[in-house]
């Protein structure tokens, strides 16, 4: 294992590894070979009930089947587990009891439940429908499940079931009708009318009330509106409240996408429907609802108390925007209608958690437009408080939202980006501010609860950007404590007795792989599993340095991996590579095993050939807070591009780089960014390739596009700004073009517009390599050696 010079030392656990002892070469055949030669990590790890051993899953090798293991902590031996083995342990979708004497958990759409520590695992369910959302009622022996949007109380003494709640999006039957004039005369002149309505009625009341006295009977229908679908619904832990978030019926996005496939069983073309683009399938607008079981009442929650719903951040690119539109050509008339804001912002929920003891529950909304963030808790009277508000110029980040109690419901703990980067807050019920429990230039993120939520336990790249280790923190406050000293990158599962953490650790060469580390004793690591093959050690690894590349255009550095050949001499002018993470908003520049792994192999291949390879974590990735995220609002593709100029001539002035030999390529938003690059500066790489790329932002989803650019009819300017297939005339050099058919993500359409668009262009120097069995992300080894033969080819041609 061959390792550059890093500007950042890390902290590695060294483990005893057997390597060959002459080291190898790659080749690209063994590269883009089916990953199965590598080895298989570990998957969906999980505790044991006891903490004393850990459950994972593996995939077989030449199967998508996985089989599942058991590694003792102790000793770190491994036993297979059979699949129809019947289950001695909980499961990650585990719920403990108050006393945390009992677990219940769901394990193939059933559910089970065992006493602790040591009784035996007994089945309560056994259907064909799937039961989920497990939980002890409160202070009873029974536990709730959800069936088929039903809610279910098992009770664990006599073994009886008793449906909750019957929910109905229906009229309600017994509903007083609105006056009609038919009607009433029926009722005025036909006695017998009447008295048969009469009969009818009395004979439904008192069915209601035998049923409603009839201990365990089935509950009475709770009638929401016909014109609503459930999104979802949660029970509280008395088993007397549900909150249940719903969406309009109605509610249609825009045209779908057809997508065909010409390879198929068979023989005939067959078509599947695909998502609707951005602006076209706006998400419908959550509302909530609190019913309350013992009294069978529906109160909705309003939302009005909500600080900035009345308001519309977008108000400014409106008028702009019918400007644009109507300079265009478009009827003024038409198209202001269709920019009218309406009178309340558009909200979602997007989670629900309610206290340990059932008297309120804790929401978190998301404004439809992408600008605010509120975190509210709501009463048993359906009365909301607003406990914290997010908001946000361009986007609030979809990721970092944790939240949750704390464990004596006095307060909540929060993920915010309110100081520039993500950071956990507490915040008491009654105070007027949250109280920072993190602080700095990192991020924290995967919050974790101990069963007290005495300590709340997270990732954070606290050391360096780069590195990822465990860290917890006091909910009343204090010093952080940092429990892993692991370097790389790590995820974990907390152990059920919180004494340990299970640690899913990687490295540059090595895949996640399953570590114990005892809480507070971060260097008494051990190795649990060592799934990396030999074939793949043998192999002589170019381990990249993580650099810090001065920006030009604001203060902060670009952290960057650099791939430099093992011969490197300083007095010698070098080609180079830069690789260009898809994604946009993700982090590449790590110590850790990179999603991009075919492309760590690729670019060994192309460092032991004498080719220095950058791969830059540019504005907008993931891991260096919310400015380096939203730099790119509104103008995708430029900022990034700036970035990569001042890699260039970093790479010049430190690494005697020749600015004339330089090749570009990615995938997805890298696919993308190798257009803008070659469009926008057209001298600046000498050929690159785009793999399943996004010509036009219009044509891409609406989630993740309208956090950037809004929609195409209230910010124009901005897809067009940001959009490839406008700046296609500033081609000038080599491009090759991969993309497969079966892409459901950036849909194989944008490959053939920009293809179009070089004919009229006459354009001659590009090439489209097509995939017609492949997804977004390959799954066929034949194609993923044809696309990077095509890739080595063209810059051995134009670059090397």
């Amino acid at each position: 294992m061959r390792h550059q010079k890093p500007v950042f030392a890390c902290l590695m656990l060294l483990a005893s590894v057997s390597f060959a002892e002459d080291p190898v070469a790659p080749t690209l055949e063994q590269i883009m070979a089916d990953p199965d030669w590598i080895g298989n990590a570990p998957e969906g790890a999980y505790w044991s009930d006891d903490s004393r051993s850990v459950y994972f899953d593996q995939k077989r090798v030449g199967e998508s089947i996985r089989d599942r293991f058991l590694v003792a902590i102790d000793d770190a031996i491994t036993t297979p587990i059979a699949a129809d083995a019947a289950p001695n342990d909980s499961n990650a979708s585990r719920a403990y009891n108050a006393e945390h004497s009992a677990v219940v958990w769901v394990d193939h759409g059933d559910v089970f439940w065992r006493s602790l520590p040591d009784g035996p695992v007994q089945q309560l369910t056994g259907t064909a429908a799937s039961e989920r959302s497990v939980q002890w009622l409160l202070g009873e022996r029974a536990v709730t499940y959800e069936r088929d949007g039903q809610f279910y109380r098992h009770n664990l003494e006599g073994g009886t079931v008793h449906q909750l709640a019957n929910l109905q999006f229906a009229d309600d039957p017994n509903k007083a009708k609105p006056f009609d004039t038919l009607r009433e005369n029926q009722r005025r002149i036909y006695t017998s009318v009447v008295e048969d309505k009469r009969r009818a009625d009395a004979r439904a009341a008192h069915d209601r009330a035998a049923q409603t006295a009839r201990a365990g009977g089935a509950p009475l229908p709770i009638y929401l509106d016909k014109s609503l679908r459930p999104a979802f619904a949660v029970l509280s832990p008395t088993g007397q409240q549900i909150v249940v978030v719903t969406a309009p019926k109605d509610h249609k996005g825009g045209k779908a996408g057809i997508m065909p496939n010409y390879m198929t069983e068979s023989g005939y073309t067959e078509t599947v429907t695909l998502r609707t683009r951005v602006g076209r399938n706006m998400p419908a607008a959550h509302r909530v609802w609190l019913i309350d079981l013992n009294a069978a009442t529906v109160t909705e929650v309003s939302l009005d108390d909500l600080p900035g719903i009345d308001d519309d951040p977008l108000e400014n690119l409106r008028k702009s925007a019918l400007e644009w539109h109507v300079e265009r050509g478009a009827d003024k008339a038409e198209v202001s209608k269709q920019l009218e804001a309406s009178e309340q912002r558009a909200v979602r929920v997007e989670g629900v958690r309610w206290a340990p003891d059932g008297a309120l529950v804790a929401l978190q909304f998301h404004a439809v437009d992408n600008k605010d963030r509120w975190l509210a808790t709501v009463d048993q009277q359906a009365r909301l408080a607003v406990q914290h508000r997010l908001s946000d110029d361009a986007w609030i980040n979809y990721a970092h939202n944790d939240f949750g109690w704390l464990g004596d419901g006095s307060g909540l703990w929060f993920l915010s980006e309110q100081s520039g980067y993500s950071h956990l807050y507490r915040k008491q019920l009654d105070a007027r501010r949250a109280q920072a429990l993190t602080a700095g230039d990192f991020v924290v993120s995967d919050v974790v609860a101990d069963r007290n939520s005495d300590y709340l336990y997270f990732r954070a790249n606290r050391i360096e950007p780069s590195i990822w280790e465990i860290h917890r923190v006091a909910t009343s406050g204090g010093d952080i404590e940092t429990l892993t000293a692991l370097g790389g990158v790590n995820h974990f599962v907390l152990a059920p007795d919180a004494a340990s953490l299970l640690v899913m650790h990687s490295e540059f060469d090595r895949h996640e792989d399953l570590f114990h580390v005892p809480v507070g004793q971060p260097d008494a690591a051990t190795r649990l599993t060592d799934t990396v093959t030999p074939a793949f050690k043998s192999i002589d690894w170019v381990i990249p340095a993580i650099v810090k590349i001065p920006s030009s255009r604001v203060d902060r550095d670009i952290y960057s991996k650099l791939y430099l050949p093992d011969d490197y001499d300083p007095n010698k002018r070098y080609p180079a590579v830069m690789f260009v993470h898809g994604a946009g908003y993700t982090q590449n520049a790590y110590a850790g095993w990179p999603y991009y792994f075919r492309e760590f192999m690729f670019h060994t291949l192309l460092a032991q050939q004498g080719v220095i390879v950058i791969d830059m974590d540019y504005r907008a990735s993931k891991g260096y807070g919310r400015d380096w995220r939203t730099a790119i609002y509104r103008n995708m593709g430029r900022p990034e591009l700036e970035d990569f100029q001042d890699g260039i001539a970093w790479l010049a002035d430190n690494y005697n780089v020749d600015t004339e030999r330089l090749g570009i390529y990615g995938g997805s938003y890298g696919g993308f960014m190798t257009f803008m690059a070659m469009f926008l500066d057209p001298d600046l790489f000498a050929a690159g390739a785009a793999l399943r790329p996004v010509v036009d932002w219009s044509h891409y989803n609406h989630g993740y596009t309208s956090n950037i650019l809004n929609t195409p009819l209230v910010d124009p300017e901005a897809f067009e700004r940001s959009s490839p297939i406008f700046y296609a005339d500033g081609l000038q050099k080599p491009l090759l073009i991969a993309a497969g058919m079966q892409d459901d993500n950036v849909f194989f359409q944008d490959s053939v517009l920009l293809v179009q668009r070089f004919l009229e262009l006459q354009k001659e120097d590009f090439e489209l390599a097509v995939y017609p069995l492949d997804p977004h992300g390959f799954t066929h080894a034949d194609s993923w050696l044809d696309e990077y033969r095509r890739i080595y080819k063209l810059f051995d041609r134009h670059v090397f």
